[in-house]
């Protein structure tokens, strides 16, 4: 197969390529989890002969897998003692201007982000954000777009801030035989972070002023209405489903309410009708009113349900539905989501506004916000509904103690010991995640459900894809038809390689967009005769410079429906973003590490 050759490449490369491009396909148009693709990559490379299965497997043996995979448990101790929480409540205050707001906001997330997986800052900060907004007489969605910014700007600041910094330090090590340090990316970093601080504060007329999501559902009686059943009701005794009450035009029985204070909900259609029930319809009011004839219903005096009641039968939730849900394109009835998470849809809100049709009948929308009745003491992290929906709130905060300040310690003393070089980041992190369950700042069930796998196989995976695109000699004629084009200006190829690679990473993740460049960009550099050093500090921050689009960043996924965001938004400032804060990328890597030629 090696002798079979077409446009310079032979078979095990064009497999390659096809593999390469059939996954851009699937993650962009495709609903598919990028565990699962990536999994069936490296399948198609092995089966195919591209890899033999030591190097099928190599992604997951990987140094730079297993870093990332104990610092999910260095994190769970953090998040388990309060420490994020501490944080986000010392540090936000309480600002007079908008700019002071955004200062205050950036700066810190970008701190935490530097050493802790940016998506659990930004899913831990939502909820104080959409609060402190509230306070400060400021619209959400001109904070929440800054706050997954911040994040993304932040992580590439250490090596360990984001999965990309060690999938390119790691490759660096393996053709080098030298390591990066994990401040290496640091100056360069905080550079860009403080241009894009400033260019926030530049471009913010160009952030949208949406209505909070979770606002279209104040008033409970705009999309609920609630009927008694009268003493002499021919339905008493008859179940939900003879009484025809199980399928309404307009709505939907979602809760009964017995007069003696007992809460049925969800509704089965086996459920009987009592006398003095109190039935409470979502949906098309106008439609629902409809019952009070056909079936001789009483319109009930004072409303009982409402959205800030809480008592111990139930509880109403809002939460938005997240890219890659699979209840996109469907009806909560046709999914089955309610029965398998004991929940009741009651409404559901699209941009800010509530849909005025049983909520029941909705074809949801990625970032379409739901009001649920739930169980009181219903957990929603790590929960098999937490991969559909996230909730706007958040679990119950830790207890700060001295916990709180052991977890801190072993953080700043992993990477202290890091960045002066006394052991390698492996052996940090892995003392680090042991020190903090010996120290019960997190136990072991704690510490395994931190770990994410689906980002570890995302990893794994990313790992083989480069080694396969370096193997099949890929890379290497990529980077000759760069240099065919861009000539021998190591300005030039660099900029070339970074501006195409912020802009796939907007489409695909950063992970695998490192992935896919660092060899080309590694080989370039090579080619031209100079250390590929700077070359791949410059595209550790193009990969993480995604701003234009809402499924360029998990961050921005997370904060897509709390701020009642459309994908618009996104691109009218992200597209200036991306613009300056490549140009910020080339100048400072340029003036910090300057191109040195190979000895």
């Amino acid at each position: 197969m090696d002798t079979i050759v077409f446009l310079g490449f032979n078979l095990y490369a064009w497999i390659t390529i096809v593999t390469v491009l059939a996954m851009f396909s699937v993650l962009i148009f495709t609903k598919l989890r990028a565990d699962v693709v990536f999994l069936a990559a490296i399948g198609i490379l092995l089966v195919s002969g591209v890899v033999d299965e030591k190097e099928a497997f190599s992604g997951f043996s990987s140094s730079s897998t297993v870093v990332v995979g104990v610092l999910f448990i260095v994190l769970a101790g953090l998040m388990h003692t309060g420490v994020l929480n501490w944080i986000a409540k010392h540090l936000l205050g309480q600002p007079k201007r908008y700019s002071g707001a955004i200062s205050r906001l950036m700066f810190p997330v970008a701190a935490l982000s530097a050493f802790l997986s940016n998506t659990a800052v930004v899913a831990l900060f939502v909820g104080i954000v959409k609060m402190w907004s509230k306070k400060l007489g400021i619209s959400p969605s001109k904070l929440l777009i800054p706050l997954s910014y911040a994040s993304g700007m932040g992580g590439v600041c250490t090596l360990i801030g984001t999965p990309p910094n060690l999938i390119i330090s790691g490759l660096y090590k393996d053709n080098t035989g030298i390591s990066m340090n994990i401040l290496s990316i640091t100056i360069p970093g905080l550079f860009c972070l403080v241009v894009g601080v400033l260019s926030v504060l530049a471009l913010r007329k160009l952030l949208p002023d949406r209505k909070a999501p979770e606002a279209a559902f104040e008033d409970a009686s705009e999309y609920t209405v609630e009927f008694q059943v009268p003493e002499d009701s021919k339905y008493i005794g008859k179940r939900v489903s003879e009484a025809g009450l199980d399928s309404v035009k307009g709505g939907s029985l979602i809760e009964i309410i017995r007069s003696d204070g007992d809460v049925i909900s969800p509704v089965t259609s086996e459920d009987p009708i009592m006398a003095g029930d109190r039935l409470v319809f979502s949906g098309q009011i106008d439609e629902l009113l409809d019952l009070k004839a056909s079936h001789g219903l009483a319109i009930a005096e004072n409303n009982v349900f409402s959205t800030k009641e809480s008592v111990k039968h139930r509880q109403l939730k809002t939460a938005y539905i997240t890219f890659g849900s699979s209840l996109i394109n469907k009806t909560i009835s046709e999914s089955g989501f309610e029965g398998q998470n004991n929940v009741t849809l009651v409404a559901v809100a699209r941009k800010g506004e509530r849909i005025n049709q049983s909520p029941r009948e909705v074809v949801l929308q990625a970032g379409d916000t739901l009001l649920l009745e739930c169980p009181p003491k219903m957990k929603t992290e790590g929960s098999r509904i937490f991969s559909q929906i996230h909730f706007f709130d958040s679990e119950q905060v830790a207890n700060i103690g001295t916990r709180t300040l052991l977890s801190s310690l072993i953080m700043i003393a992993m990477v202290a010991l890091s960045a002066a070089n006394v052991m390698s980041l492996m052996n940090c992190a892995v003392i680090a995640a042991f020190i903090m369950i010996i120290l019960r700042c997190c136990n072991v069930d704690q510490a395994m459900k931190a770990i994410n796998w689906d980002i570890l196989m995302v990893f794994a995976g990313s790992v083989v894809l480069g080694l396969a695109l370096q193997k099949t000699g890929i890379a290497e004629k990529m980077a000759y038809g760069i240099l065919n084009v861009c000539g021998n200006s190591p300005l030039l190829v660099m900029t070339a390689i970074c501006l195409v690679a912020t802009f796939i990473t907007e489409f695909i993740s950063n992970t695998a967009a490192g992935a896919i460049f660092c060899p080309i960009m590694y080989s370039a550099a090579v080619k031209l005769g100079y250390d590929p050093f700077p070359f791949m500090i410059a595209l550790m921050i193009s990969v993480s410079s995604s701003f234009a689009t809402p499924i360029g960043s998990p961050t921005h996924m997370l904060v897509y429906g709390p701020g009642g965001y459309r994908f618009s938004d996104f691109l009218k400032i992200g597209f200036f973003m991306n613009i300056i804060i490549l140009a910020a990328n080339i100048f400072i890597v340029s003036v910090v590490y300057p191109f040195t030629p190979l000895k």
